[in-house]
């Protein structure tokens, strides 16, 4: 089945139009947040503190803890160019790395988490005294009493990218727009974002690489996976376990049906499941004897608790929701969230991968997007689920608008679309490594047997059919490789540096607390009323 014609001949005009000015001005920028969790050398997650020499998880720029103290996230800053990002993101890694051999820990490489000892051997993050620290202590424990630790222990790559202002320009320009600028770039992300949805199965097929779990983390649970080896459940055809019904899942979520055909709607939607109670939740209590469980018992305590791929960021003031932010200044950037770790690459993510993202994120811009509707966001869901679970089957198919289509043939056509797109990148950076990149992703869909996910399973199965014992040997190869390529002495400076000073500012944000927490969080939550 070919794609609808007017929509063809949109996408090639505003392409056409664009390669007239796509240059230097074109600066996209991308940042990366990368989560690995800590274990020791025999493969346990680590019980450690977050360690003195990383500085304070609660202010430093670079690296940070995500649900557990073991789950370590790294952040680079906002970069122009992909390969600042992921030199940045390597730089930390190799600090990290040479931090963590003088306590003999390493990182698991893995998306999906290594032997772990139920709720009670994953420790919550520790933040501090402060009251912003105290909230993300409790946000987390929530977390652990709704959906059990395990489920918080996966981990992932989110990619944080926003549109330049001279394409922004360029399109309000095109398409003759008189209206309020941010207004026009806030429509234009949220139908990105309905492109995403609609698409995104593309990426869990490219970047897919979790199609196996340690038995360890379902804990007896029921399940439809196979049997390999003792120790290991697997999809034969499976890309990305981690984004299906064994990772980020919520039953009270479900009553949500937030789309992204406006603002208004988002938000108020969001609203609604930070101000729904649940009789499940509440059961646990909010604060029993004293002492904080989880920030509320709504369907969502805050709004990072809603588990999306993708979601419109702006960047919030020092305690502003970011409910508030994004109706008080609109949408600033995007952030993907759907992408696993890369085991075979050091940092996680390659140089192909990060190309094909950005254009597959300005195909999604550019391509016309409809408003969602109920039929439409389940159509969506289900195709990500069944590539989730069977992508890598040769016989599979997923609804186009009501039409069974093959997945290799639609992958296929949208890569035609994506690499005419990736064009302007190659034009306004100068290079060939966009069209490139696309061109590796189409080999690969052609390819299944060469899919990251494909790769895993081959993997674990030379390893006698242990994902423990596979993944074990990754962690150890990687720490190998950056204790052959430690840090220089000028960098260890400067993160020790950085490290000391994150220290300070957190001592500092304790001294400024004049508050009790209670006081805190009824503040926080009071600027909900508001939206």
């Amino acid at each position: 089945m070919k794609v609808k014609q007017s929509v063809t001949d949109s996408l090639a005009q505003a392409v056409s139009s664009l390669s007239k000015h796509a240059d230097a001005t074109w600066q996209f920028g991308r940042g990366i947040e990368k989560e690995s969790l800590r274990i020791d050398r025999e493969g346990n997650l680590a019980q450690t503190p977050h360690p003195p020499a990383l500085g304070s998880a609660l202010s430093h720029p670079q690296i940070t803890t995500d649900f557990s103290e073991a789950l370590l996230e790294l952040i680079t800053g906002v970069h122009y160019r992909i390969d600042d990002t992921l030199g940045e993101l390597y730089k930390i890694h190799q600090y990290v790395y040479h931090v963590l051999d003088k306590q003999d820990e390493i990182l698991w490489t893995q998306s999906m988490p290594c032997v772990l000892n139920k709720d009670e051997g994953i420790p919550l993050a520790e933040y501090g005294s402060s009251n912003v620290a105290k909230m993300k202590h409790t946000y987390r424990m929530g977390l652990g009493h709704r959906y059990g630790r395990p489920m918080q222990a996966i981990a992932g790559i989110h990619y944080n990218w926003s549109v330049p202002a001279a394409l922004w320009d360029q399109l309000i320009q095109d398409e003759g727009y008189t209206g309020d600028r941010q207004a026009f770039i806030t429509d234009r992300y949220l139908g990105l974002i309905r492109n995403f949805r609609r698409y995104s199965w593309l990426l869990y097929l490219v970047t897919g690489a979790s199609p196996a779990i340690c038995r360890s983390f379902l804990d007896g649970a029921p399940h439809n996976l196979d049997q390999m080896g003792q120790g290991t459940l697997f999809a034969e055809h499976g890309t990305s376990l981690r984004m299906g019904d064994l990772g980020y899942t919520s039953d009270a979520q479900s009553s949500l049906e937030i789309n992204y055909n406006d603002l208004p709607n988002y938000i108020a939607t969001l609203k609604q499941g930070l101000t729904t109670k649940v009789d499940e939740y509440a059961d646990i209590g909010v604060k029993v004897n004293g002492q904080y469980k989880q920030l509320s018992d709504a369907i969502l305590q805050i709004e990072n608790e809603f588990y999306s791929p993708v979601r419109p960021k702006r960047v919030a003031q020092s305690g502003e929701t970011p409910i508030k932010a994004l109706a008080s200044r609109g949408i600033e950037y995007i952030e993907v969230r759907c992408v696993d770790l890369n085991p075979f690459n050091a940092i996680g993510i390659d140089r192909l991968q990060a190309h094909f993202i950005d254009a597959f994120l300005l195909f999604c811009l550019l391509e016309p997007s409809a408003l969602e509707t109920t039929e439409s966001i389940n159509e969506s869901a289900n195709n990500t689920q069944l590539v989730v679970n069977q992508g890598r089957a040769e016989s599979l198919t997923l609804n186009d608008q009501g039409q069974a289509r093959s997945v290799t043939e639609w992958a296929n056509a949208l890569c035609d679309q994506i690499a005419s797109v990736a064009t302007l990148f190659d034009q306004a950076e100068d290079t060939d490594q966009f069209s490139l990149a696309v061109q590796a992703g189409r080999a690969v869909i052609n390819s299944p047997t060469n899919l990251p996910a494909a790769k895993v399973l081959q993997g674990i199965q030379a390893s006698n059919d242990s994902f423990s014992a596979y993944a074990m040997a990754s962690a150890r190869d990687t720490a190998e490789f950056f204790r052959q390529a430690p840090p220089s002495a000028e960098e260890i400076a400067e993160f020790e540096e950085k490290a000391v000073a994150s220290i300070d500012k957190q001592r500092e944000i304790e001294a400024s607390d004049t508050i009790s927490f209670d006081e805190y969080l009824a503040n926080y939550y009071e600027q909900y009323n508001a939206y």
